[in-house]
């Protein structure tokens, strides 16, 4: 049975917990595909991504280099990382683009959306040092790293320490939709 698209953003969850199973090629272009497919002011599409897998150990250690600590622990199981990049300024008259950040969270979003929905764990971090990544992966000036995921499939959890047993096992929560969507004015719910 083929998930709907609000199932598979609801049932997203950013594990902490992966599998070392490879991602195969084919699954990658269809994430990748979904992300390129994104809107984008001026139809700019100012998303770039650096993809590491873990069978290619130079591109994969130099995007985990880049983590903070507290995110090496978990994500370097993860069988693929992913700088996701943003170019800063549009094509037409060289202006800023200051919609850069948003097209790419789009497109990231699709991109988390096609995952979900092919049983493929997707986990956005931003705690990353992003001097690195623009040495590491030689930025050109007007491109900037935004987040890095970790992809991948869910792994057994009993296989990982307890602080990452409870940090798995911790419910997702929101925000009531009344506290998120205004009738009118702000703080006036809609709902």
């Amino acid at each position: 049975m083929q998930m709907s698209l609000l199932d598979s953003v609801k049932l997203r969850k950013s594990t902490v917990t992966f599998s070392e199973r490879g991602i195969e090629t084919e699954d990658l272009n269809l994430l990748f595909e979904a992300a390129r497919w994104a809107p984008s002011s001026n139809n700019q599409q100012p998303w770039r991504f650096i993809v590491g897998k873990k069978d290619e150990p130079e591109h994969y250690n130099r995007l985990l280099n880049c983590l903070n600590e507290g995110n090496k622990i978990w994500a370097g199981h993860a069988p693929v990382l992913v700088l996701t990049i943003t170019e800063k300024t549009f094509d037409y008259k060289e202006r800023e683009n200051i919609y850069a950040w948003h097209d790419v969270g789009l497109a990231t979003g699709n991109l988390l959306a096609q995952a979900t929905s092919m049983g493929i764990f997707a986990h956005v971090m931003g705690g990353f040092d992003k001097v690195k990544a623009r040495e590491f992966f030689q930025l050109p000036p007007r491109y900037e790293p935004v987040s890095v995921i970790a992809l991948g499939y869910k792994g057994n959890i009993r296989d990982f320490a307890p602080e990452l047993q409870e940090r798995e096992n911790k419910p997702r929560e929101r925000k009531n939709i009344n506290q998120l969507v205004f009738n009118g004015i702000f703080g006036k719910s809609l709902f």
